[in-house]
């Protein structure tokens, strides 16, 4: 890098390359956060990302936005994923795998069923 209008140059492609939004559109976007702190990792969230990941962009959808974030604070139930919805409460996946994530693309993000079962309110119970 020999200048900063090379480095604007490299941000700029990278960011086309990963499909930033601008901030009007990531609004109107769902939200999938896997929480990826040392917890989380140690229990598996980077599968989970990675199938979260493929599977948004498999299935074209453009209105959702697959994120990581740190510790989400309750790391008995690692790896947990978090969906929000505009206008909707968040949802908490917790306990989660690849397969479990594909289902969640499947009957949440797309068919706008929420998988209950995978909820940290249906672990507590458990």
């Amino acid at each position: 890098m020999k200048s900063l209008a090379e480095l604007k140059a490299i941000r700029d492609k990278m960011q086309n390359t990963v499909g930033l939004r601008k901030e009007d559109a990531d609004e109107q976007a769902t939200r999938v956060v896997v929480g990826m702190a040392t917890c989380g990792i140690a229990a598996g969230a980077r599968p989970v990302l990675a199938a979260f990941t493929d599977e948004v962009a498999k299935r074209n959808l453009h209105h959702v936005m697959v994120t990581q974030t740190g510790c989400i604070g309750i790391c008995q139930y690692e790896p947990v994923v978090e969906i929000m919805e505009p206008g909707k409460e968040k949802v908490t996946y917790v306990k989660m795998t690849p397969e479990k994530a594909v289902r969640v693309v499947n009957d949440h993000l797309v068919n706008g069923n929420v998988v209950t079962e995978y909820t940290i309110g249906a672990s507590a119970k458990a």
